[in-house]
């Protein structure tokens, strides 16, 4: 099997409760994953890209966070109604979704 063209690392970090910069995982990080699942299977795109769990991206303090790769593409703020949008704009059609950005 060819490497992937792209991979989607998900923050899915825990903090003690109360920390500072909070974690990724209290702000639903798990279900952003399994929606990136979902949706690529939906689109055909297993075996192209591939939705990972990450450890801390250092990043939490912006909500749900995420990468994608090659591109170093950073993300913030992730809800699971924002998933197909960043499928559709930025893994097929190679278009960021700038106002999900975090670093530019």
């Amino acid at each position: 099997m060819p490497p992937f063209e792209r991979h989607v690392f998900v923050c899915e970090n825990r903090r003690p409760p109360g920390h500072p910069k909070g974690c990724c995982a209290e702000k639903g990080s798990e279900a952003v994953r399994a929606a990136f699942k979902a949706e690529l299977a939906r689109r055909g795109l297993e075996g192209k890209v591939r939705a990972n769990a990450a450890g801390c991206l250092d990043a939490c303090e912006n909500g749900v966070a995420l990468v994608v790769y090659p591109e170093q593409v950073w993300y913030g703020r992730v809800t699971v109604a924002d998933v197909p949008e960043i499928v559709e704009e930025h893994l097929v059609n190679g278009r960021p979704v700038v106002r999900l950005q975090i670093y530019r």
